[in-house]
């Protein structure tokens, strides 16, 4: 095993660490937000409100030591507010550079669907390309570059629904889930003996190690098998009665970049099976278009997919 991968798992782990000082019972979603970062992905949670999205985001920016901002989307955001504009400077006598919120390492997209379509537009540039583009001037975004959006499960009045181009360039789509009662009374007593409302996180990492990180994720091994396995399921999508438009190959490279960053924080340098179905759910519950007669269905595509997963071979050693 390289050194470089069990840095990766050593220092991961303490990342997650140091996050859980501020969130309480949730380290596999937090595990799985990592892993993402890890592959240089984008995450949406989507959740009930006051279950800490907002907290997990600004703890991951402070303990990766990445630059954070937080953008409140609404029906009345502009474009120009998120990405920045030229500023005509009366005292200069010139037009100058405003830089918006986007630029920064971790974006917090808050209730992203309340947004228009057209500041939606805006954000996916940012996401796919890494870049924005005003007054016909292309600029770079920040590395790493990471947006954590979130959007509310109800409420669904005066939103604008993600388009499907925009949620395919999300790599994961989680829930955070209620606490059990034992884990909120220890919300209720880190609270109170804190004293305060805000954390004090330390710095584990760097934006440079992070990249070097990523780097290192390229040299774990990926078995024909496994590629054939992760082909398997995205076509089980396209082929699955219930489903009208199945996972693009969006989807398949989403499942490969997430099970090369898990075996890596896992110290492995080779992939197993139960890496690729770690992220089957996360990976591709977002990126299916249901039949009509499923779309008031709860959790369809969630049973789709643990559908899929049963009946798709799953690969083993030769002799085994």
């Amino acid at each position: 095993m390289s050194t470089e991968i069990t840095r990766i798992a050593t220092r991961t782990d303490r990342v997650i660490d140091e996050v859980e000082r501020a969130i309480v019972g949730k380290r596999d979603v937090l595990n799985k937000i990592m892993a993402a970062i890890l592959s240089g992905g984008h995450v949406l949670l989507e959740d009930y409100p006051g279950l800490a999205k907002t907290l997990i985001a600004k703890s991951f920016a402070a303990a990766l030591g990445l630059e954070f901002k937080r953008i409140q989307f609404t029906p009345d955001l502009l474009p120009g507010d998120i990405t920045g504009g030229y500023i005509y400077n009366r005292t200069q006598n010139r037009f100058e550079l405003r830089r918006g919120p986007l630029f920064a390492h971790i974006i917090l997209a808050d209730e992203i669907n309340r947004a228009s379509p057209k500041t939606q537009s805006a954000l996916l540039e940012a996401m796919q390309e890494m870049q924005v583009t005003l007054e016909g001037e292309t600029m770079r975004l920040p590395e790493p570059f990471v947006v954590l959006a979130t959007q509310n499960p109800i409420e669904y009045e005066g939103t604008f629904p993600l388009p499907e181009a925009q949620l395919d360039r999300f790599l994961v789509k989680l829930a955070i889930g209620y606490p059990t009662p034992e884990e909120e009374q220890e919300i209720l007593q880190r609270r109170r003996e804190r004293r305060q409302d805000e954390f004090a996180l330390e710095q584990v990492m760097g934006g440079e190690e992070l990249l070097t990180l990523r780097q290192a994720v390229e040299e774990v091994h990926v078995d024909p098998d496994i590629e054939r396995y992760i082909v398997a399921l995205v076509a089980g999508t396209r082929a699955a009665r219930q489903v009208a438009v199945g996972a693009s190959p969006r989807g398949s490279l989403a499942l490969l970049k997430l099970s090369r960053a898990w075996a890596a924080m896992a110290g492995r340098d080779y992939v197993i099976p139960d890496d690729v179905k770690t992220f089957i759910q996360p990976a591709l519950v977002h990126r299916l278009i249901l039949e009509p007669d499923l779309w008031m269905k709860q959790h369809a595509a969630e049973q789709v997919l643990e559908e899929i997963a049963h009946l798709v071979p799953v690969p083993v050693i030769d002799g085994a």
